[in-house]
């Protein structure tokens, strides 16, 4: 499993079309949100999801077998007992990184990642990755005064307050 800081920046910086598994089309929610974020820094994101026709201006597929470009990542937003069979899905489409987002914990399906060659991130998250390694924090509200050590200061009391 990779979990140290050049191998996170070697993943991030190698692999630059990421299919992300269970993307929502719902602005809301943190697929979403981090896959839209990475759009941004220019990655290629391709929506894994039988619920949609597309999401974030990419064609959705209901599989990562379907998806008819070579992968790099595949991204996955589903729960730890979900997993096994995306991993047989990753190692067919010949996808070179299996990441599992904050929360997902699956040992037995990292082993067989593993063990058929994928490099394996878990229990992160790739946008807060990205952000962390290749400076991006700001866009987390860091140094912009929306997220601030400083205690806020106390607002003006009405004059019809008595004390």
């Amino acid at each position: 499993m990779i979990d140290d800081i050049d191998g996170l920046r070697r993943v991030l910086a190698e692999d630059r079309v990421i299919a992300v598994v269970g993307l929502s089309a719902n602005w809301f929610r943190p697929s979403y949100f981090a896959a839209k974020y990475m759009q941004e820094r220019g990655y290629r994101i391709i929506p894994v999801n039988p619920a949609y026709e597309e999401v974030l201006g990419e064609k959705c597929y209901p599989s990562l077998r379907d998806i008819p470009v070579k992968v790099d990542m595949v991204d996955c937003f589903r729960k730890a007992e979900d997993i096994p069979p995306l991993v047989d899905d990753a190692i067919a489409i010949g996808a070179r990184t299996l990441w599992l987002q904050l929360g997902v914990v699956n040992p037995e399906a990292e082993s067989k990642a593993e063990s058929a060659g994928l490099r394996v991130v878990m229990d992160r998250c790739v946008k807060i990755e990205y952000a962390r390694l290749f400076g991006g924090l700001g866009w987390f509200g860091v140094n912009t005064g929306v997220i601030s050590s400083r205690r806020p200061p106390m607002p003006p009391r009405p004059a019809s307050d008595p004390r």
